[in-house]
């Protein structure tokens, strides 16, 4: 074979292998090829054929920047909210005036917080009540605690006696609370709602939720009636009664007691629960209550604080802070919740002249009457209330309430 020869053949062959493959081939060999390249040149770049598929127009990527941005958020919540109790705390310890403010800004980090309820917390709070004060008890003045002979200090003016006869002492309920008997028949409550009267449950739409509570505590014989009841609701177990109502809209019981009886035929079997004795003058007042009811067979039925549950309840808040003149009703009647419920969600708590959108906010859902400066210590019970509400032992509604 000549030189060249070798080398010819050589090529020959090679084109012949060229042709038995290119016939060989599917049509879509130039797409092959193509995917081929690409991702020759994609794992040159260090990028798998696989992520540049997830990259196709029809797969959206998780954004890792939104991702970080989202987890970031989600910390800085959690370490918020952990840190509730002492921003709480610091409000209650202001000595100088406070500032509605540093209140609606607190209660707006409170609000962004899920609330969840602490059995443990709750169970520890309800034994210091218990051991203090123990409403189940004590709370109202009953044939148990307060035997016929006894001279009851009176809550306030405590160098003031009134002797307890046979006539006063038939006007207290008989307690039996292992026997189930009444005024509190089914005790322990598993959901009680204790509706103030602030400002905030105009338009809250939070009468449904109420109703459906097992238990409503109500403050100082408030309206339930007409549109309000949307709001507020019309069930009523016990509405406390204060004896100056009695006196100045109601003239003493006298030409004013058929409007008297109308207005309370509103809470149906509810108990009106009085401070007969607190101060002295409360006292003709709460009983002119009583003998009208019993004389009218109202339905209602009255009930009376007894002064030293009072007492009591007043130096455990102090312990806490609270050092006004008198608690107001709203903290005593949470204080009695707290121990005779399992759960215990307040309305209507709301101490403040706007929301925490700006938006103005009477005293009262009714009207904007204010109290007596001086009297209640508002900012620094609310400030307890708080805490409650951080702590999970009982639920504010600090808004609207959602409907079903």
């Amino acid at each position: 074979m000549r030189p060249g020869g070798a080398l010819l053949a050589l090529l020959a062959s090679l084109l012949l292998l060229l042709m038995m493959r290119l016939l060989s081939c599917p049509t879509d060999a130039p797409a092959r090829a193509r995917i081929l390249v690409e991702e020759s040149r994609a794992d040159t770049h260090g990028t798998s054929a696989t992520l540049r598929t997830l990259r196709s127009p029809a797969t959206q990527i998780p954004r890792t920047t939104n991702s970080t941005y989202l987890n970031e958020n989600s910390h800085q919540l959690t370490e918020k909210c952990k840190n509730l109790q002492n921003d709480v705390k610091s409000l209650s310890n202001k000595t100088k005036g406070y500032s509605e403010r540093d209140y609606l800004e607190v209660i707006t980090s409170i609000q962004s917080c899920p609330w969840k309820r602490q059995a443990e917390e709750y169970e520890n709070f309800r034994a210091k009540l218990a051991s203090c004060c123990d409403a189940i008890q004590n709370f109202v003045v009953s044939q148990n605690n307060t035997p016929i002979g006894t001279n009851m200090s009176y809550e306030v003016e405590s160098k003031k006696e009134i002797p307890i006869r046979e006539s006063i002492f038939h006007m207290f309920p008989v307690f039996h609370f292992l026997l189930q008997s009444q005024p509190f028949a089914e005790y322990p409550y598993n959901q009680c709602a204790v509706v103030g009267n602030g400002g905030i449950l105009n338009n809250s739409l939070c009468g449904a939720e109420i109703d459906k509570s097992d238990f409503v505590f109500r403050c100082n014989l408030p309206p339930t009636t007409g549109n309000m009841s949307k709001d507020v609701g019309s069930k009523t177990n016990l509405v406390t009664v204060n004896p100056s109502i009695i006196t100045t809209k109601y003239g003493n019981l006298k030409e004013k007691k058929a409007a008297f009886l109308e207005d309370i035929a509103t809470y149906g079997d509810a108990f009106l629960l009085l401070p007969a004795f607190s101060f002295q003058a409360n006292t003709g007042a709460s009983f002119k209550v009583y003998h009208t009811l019993k004389e009218s067979k109202a339905r209602q039925k009255v009930l009376f604080f007894h002064p030293k549950y009072l007492k009591h309840l007043a130096l455990f808040w102090k312990s806490k802070g609270v050092t006004a003149f008198r608690l107001s009703t709203g903290l005593m009647i949470t204080s009695v919740a707290v121990e005779l419920c399992e759960n215990v969600k307040l309305y209507g708590f709301w101490p403040f002249s706007k929301t925490v959108e700006d938006t103005p906010v009477n005293h009262h859902y009714y009207d904007n009457k204010l109290p007596k400066r001086g009297f209640h210590q508002m900012p620094k019970e609310y400030s307890q209330i708080l805490q409650l509400h951080v702590k999970g032992i009982l639920k504010v509604q600090f808004s609207k309430c959602e409907v079903v």
